[in-house]
């Protein structure tokens, strides 16, 4: 099986015909089964928001959820870095939050996507199998690396079964990339369920410039209809490895993602049953 979706559900114009509005998410919901939500790691919602966005799509539909900041360490760089209280805290009340969408196999994982300074280390191996531990053994987890010691071709293999061994998905990333900063693009599966991809554009110069200017411009790409072949290749190969290949697009700087996305899946030759209908207006 092969998904598609975008981060996000309001900034994508292309999807309501070009309206300068926010797209509601029933009408995200009809042209894409899954969506990945950052809002969780900024504060984590409440059970009655999630359960708001579930009353908005088909059962079927499918929610991608940002960790929280404490959860992937984004917080130990500063002087108010957390606790191990304080951390674990957050995991219960966000293990809280996603029992809904567990009950109803709408949470198609957790994505915990690490700062660049999260190094490989014995300390951050072994923090792996803590979040498997808080999280609970069903869980569906998966992680991204910014830091390529991660990726190291001498070490990947170990890497690779470590993430078996505690059945966590490995994302693989499209982004820009060099010796010392991001990750190059890994089609590795560590899982048999789920293969996931994250393409956040190849804009180099505004993703590692980071002026002021640098939020609304590292992802400000557009992908050729070469580049969308390449990766139509490699998730069909995905495709034959495990359940589900999920691609999310992130490149929306420019309100690039959603055509991309529209484009790959017509390259895929793939649809969806049991969207949202177009009509269909909740809120």
């Amino acid at each position: 099986m092969i998904t598609l979706g975008v981060t996000t559900w309001s900034e994508h114009p292309a999807l309501i015909n070009g309206e300068e509005r926010p797209v509601k998410l029933n009408e995200y919901a009809a042209h894409f089964p899954v969506v990945e939500v950052d809002n969780p790691f900024y504060g984590i919602p409440q059970t009655k928001t999630v359960q708001q966005w579930m009353r908005q799509v088909p059962d079927s539909f499918q929610f991608i959820l940002k960790a929280n900041q404490l959860m992937t360490k984004h917080d130990m760089r500063s002087n108010l870095a957390a606790d191990d209280d304080e951390r674990k805290k957050v995991f219960s009340d966000y293990r809280k939050m996603i029992q809904p969408l567990l009950a109803t196999n709408q949470l198609k994982t957790i994505l915990f996507q690490f700062p660049p300074y999260f190094e490989r280390s014995n300390e951050n191996i072994r923090y792996l199998m803590e979040i498997r531990q808080l999280m609970g053994p069903k869980t569906p987890i998966a992680v991204e690396f910014r830091n390529p010691s991660w990726t190291e071709v001498s070490l990947r293999q170990s890497m690779d079964d470590y993430l078996k061994r505690l059945g966590i998905t490995f994302v693989i990333a499209d982004e820009p990339h060099n010796v010392n900063n991001g990750v190059e693009f890994l089609p590795l599966v560590s899982t048999n369920k789920l293969a996931f991809l994250r393409l956040h554009g190849r804009n180099a110069q505004g993703w590692f410039n980071q002026d002021k200017n640098w939020r609304s411009q590292r992802t400000l790409y557009n992908y050729s209809k070469e580049e969308l072949q390449a990766f139509a290749k490699t998730v069909q190969e995905l495709n034959q490895q495990v359940e589900e290949v999920c691609v999310i697009f992130n490149n929306n700087s420019g309100r690039d993602a959603a055509p991309n996305a529209l484009q790959l899946q017509e390259l895929l030759h793939v649809s969806f049953n049991d969207l949202a209908p177009m009509q269909l207006d909740l809120f």
